[in-house]
């Protein structure tokens, strides 16, 4: 997470009862500390799993529990709360009060608010948690069904191990998971009806059964694109090498260990989507063997020779395809960062090449990026990798308008 992602945001969390409220607080804390305020509204059935001391601390602000509470001027607590809100999110929001918010029932304080929001600018995001045999019964998926088609969106859930001890479908996604389901939200649907698929990470060009050629790419650019690109509203494919990152929310991931094996994941997608980003540090060679057991020191002090055979041109490939997507190129360069960002865009023949200098951003959460197209150059100034993938799809979502 960037800083201040929330930054000017007004959410009014609401719980409702269910043991997943001990994770509210937690979730107040990560809203807070993303820039966010946090109006916290309870119902009778949530105090008992939690105390409104505690959100009010964690909040800094008096939670709110009852529609007679006298401390609202006009008693409109429902109508002043809602009215000041960038968004609702109920969580945890029980079986049961899914079944009133898709009722229209408002019997008390926080249906009421929900019930009472402006429509149109004060969007509802629910995050289920009960048990696993009440969310697969027919008339919470009626419920939630019928949410969705009021406009409201369902955060979740998860599945894992229950408080009941039984495991399934059923428990509420992580405060950080909701932390960043709402900033995702927020952000502009830019992409929204459109199909990326992105490459990301190193190669790994194994030597024998225990050696390989690789190099120091993280991941990370890539796999921030990505969040940008689901976050953006588009259809992420993500083809990743080996790197031990978490696969952003919503977003299909395939795993790949070598050159060729990403070669042969991203062909046959490329041409069902709409834009290519090959943001992967892919080995520019492979041995031109692989040895069955590992290359033992014989004591002479002599060095195996190794052959390299050169791997397959994965972006090229794609840009040459007769019904190619708009392909984006990256490049990793050590120095003169213009002139072979420049020459390697033509090469490969693309309308747009990323650079960047490999060796200051490899493994680091920030990064400098320079776009090369046919009309020269643009400089993305230092900062972190998911502010500039949002920069960078937004400039994406400009050059494919119609």
């Amino acid at each position: 997470m960037t800083e201040l992602e929330l930054s000017g945001r007004h959410i009014v969390l609401g719980l409702s009862g269910g043991i997943a409220c001990y994770k509210a607080a937690d979730l107040v804390r990560e809203l807070v500390k993303a820039g966010a305020t946090v109006q916290v509204v309870m119902t009778e059935a949530a105090e008992a799993f939690i105390t409104p001391v505690t959100l009010q601390a964690l909040s800094g602000r008096p939670v709110w529990t009852s529609q007679w509470d006298a401390r609202a001027p006009n008693n409109m607590a429902h109508i002043n709360v809602s009215r000041e809100a960038d968004a609702i999110l109920i969580a945890p929001a029980s079986a049961d009060f899914m079944a009133k918010l898709a009722q229209g029932r408002a019997d008390e304080l926080l249906s009421l608010t929900c019930l009472a929001r402006p429509f149109d600018t004060v969007p509802l995001l629910v995050a289920p948690a009960m048990n696993r045999e009440m969310w697969a019964h027919p008339a919470t998926q009626r419920n939630v069904a019928q949410l969705r088609q009021d406009g409201t969106t369902v955060l979740g859930p998860a599945q894992g191990d229950q408080a009941c001890g039984e495991t399934g479908d059923g428990r509420m996604l992580e405060p950080a998971e909701l932390r960043d389901e709402l900033i995702g939200f927020f952000q502009p649907k830019r992409l929204r009806g459109r199909r990326v698929l992105i490459t990301a990470g190193p190669t790994f060009e194994a030597i024998d059964p225990v050696r390989g050629i690789t190099n120091h790419s993280s991941g990370k650019m890539g796999f921030a694109i990505a969040r940008a690109a689901q976050e953006a509203g588009a259809e992420v494919t993500l083809v990743a090498g080996p790197v031990h990152l978490p696969t952003p929310r919503h977003v299909h991931r395939i795993n790949v260990q070598s050159a060729r094996q990403m070669h042969a994941a991203v062909l046959p997608l490329a041409t069902v989507h709409d834009v290519f980003i090959a943001t992967a540090a892919v080995a520019d060679w492979r041995p031109a063997e692989l040895a069955d057991e590992k290359i033992k020191k014989d004591g002479t002090g002599q060095v195996p020779s190794l052959a390299l055979v050169e791997n397959p041109d994965i972006l090229a490939a794609v840009a040459a395809l007769p019904d190619r997507p708009y392909c984006v190129g990256f490049a990793a360069e050590s120095h003169d960062l213009l002139r072979h960002a420049t020459a390697k865009r033509l090469r490969k023949n693309v309308p747009l090449l990323v650079a960047n200098i490999g060796p200051a951003t490899f493994g680091q959460d920030t990064n400098a990026l320079m776009l090369v197209d046919d009309q020269g150059h643009t400089e993305l100034p230092q900062a972190h990798k998911l502010t500039l993938a949002r920069a960078l799809v937004a400039e994406l979502a400009r050059r494919l308008a119609p």
